[in-house]
């Protein structure tokens, strides 16, 4: 059986509610506190399997099939082989400081650094590999057989090189690491491949790059002006006066301007990263535009703000409507050619996902 997505017709489309995902949200919200936090693991499962549901690809709406024991476990792992580990070393490092043995502290921080930034490229790798082994699709999983630990090494040497040239080669590194992590995935019997250019982002990465230095001579240029528009109405008081104006009318402008240049570059980033990325003859698209991400983060803003906080647990649901609402493919599925995938997969879940805070995606 084939499926091919048609021009006018989104093969991704999310079709939850927020009226549906409120009781979710609050009940996992009110369980997280009265369990001191260690029901955020399954609060996590329980929303993952509403968005999945919810979440249709061309004729099949997708499932998740993983647990809060998993995550639980995950983060147990994290808490045995690294939390208390460093917590001894905090100790050690200390111990050293105090026999003033400073050259012994630079050296363990060093290695605890490095150590750290390790194992941040570890868990990225791991915690994509681990959502696509739980996401199934006509019965059909993802993953990858490969542990991440080489994908490690790479995102330690390619962030360093990327920051080596006054950060100018960031976009290299950003794209050559997406490649490479999605390159290594698989869903069913197809391989994704990704081939994403840095020359296609490097363009909004450089009004980025310099946005703070034409910003910093915008604020010096406004001090000024300000200055000399006061002293002209009331003197020197006035001079004072209107520098301060000027000063802050520029601050607000340079972080207005600099989180939308931010957005700008971030959207063609994703933009250039999933359109480059493939899984056998489908292609992938995200349409997000500069001000999508901008109204996204906005209303992100407004809603935990004048909720006092309370808004903030309807985040998760709002960046997955967001991220599938934006996606697009095209291309030919063919189901006869799907079979289930034969990677393996881990009984834990995300832990240093958790650990280090940061996306899967």
């Amino acid at each position: 059986m084939d499926h091919e997505t048609a021009a006018n017709e989104s093969a991704f489309e999310f079709e939850g509610t927020w009226q549906e995902f409120a009781p979710i949200a609050f009940t996992n919200l009110l369980l997280t506190i009265v369990t001191l936090g260690i029901y955020r693991f399954w609060a996590t499962a329980r929303e993952r399997r509403y968005l999945w549901s919810r979440s249709r690809f061309i004729d099949e709406r997708l499932e998740w099939a993983g647990t809060g024991l998993e995550l639980f476990l995950g983060f147990l792992i994290v808490l045995v082989l690294f939390i208390l580990p460093f917590t001894l070393l905090n100790f050690v490092l200390q111990g050293a400081i105090f026999r003033d043995q400073q050259w012994l502290a630079v050296i363990l921080f060093s290695a605890a650094f490095l150590f750290i930034f390790y194992l941040t490229g570890v868990a990225r790798f791991r915690a994509l590999r681990y959502r696509l082994a739980r996401t199934r699709w006509h019965g059909i999983r993802g993953g990858s057989d490969d542990p991440g630990f080489k994908f490690g090494l790479s995102y330690m040497w390619k962030t360093f090189v990327g920051y080596i040239p006054a950060s100018l080669l960031v976009p290299w590194s950003m794209t050559s690491l997406w490649n490479e992590r999605w390159s290594k995935m698989s869903f069913g019997p197809f391989q994704f491949h990704s081939d994403a250019r840095a020359s296609e982002v490097f363009a909004r990465y450089l009004l980025f790059y310099l946005a703070p230095i034409i910003l910093f001579v915008g604020l010096g240029v406004a001090a000024v002006s300000g200055g000399g528009l006061g002293y002209g109405v009331g003197g020197e008081s006035g001079a004072g006066i209107g520098a301060g104006l000027g000063i802050f009318l520029a601050l607000v402008i340079w972080f207005l301007g600099l989180g939308l240049i931010a957005a700008a570059f971030y959207a063609k980033f994703y933009r250039e990263a999933v359109g480059a990325t493939q899984l056998g003859d489908l292609h992938f698209h995200f349409g997000a535009s500069t001000m999508d991400w901008v109204k996204l983060y906005l209303g992100d803003f407004f809603l935990v703000v004048f909720t006092l906080g309370i808004g903030w647990i309807f985040l998760s649901y709002r960046h997955w409507k967001f991220f599938i609402n934006h996606m697009e493919a095209s291309g030919e599925v063919r189901l006869d050619e799907l079979t289930q995938s034969t990677t393996k997969t881990s009984k834990h879940g995300e832990g240093l996902l958790d650990a280090f805070d940061v996306g899967a995606i």
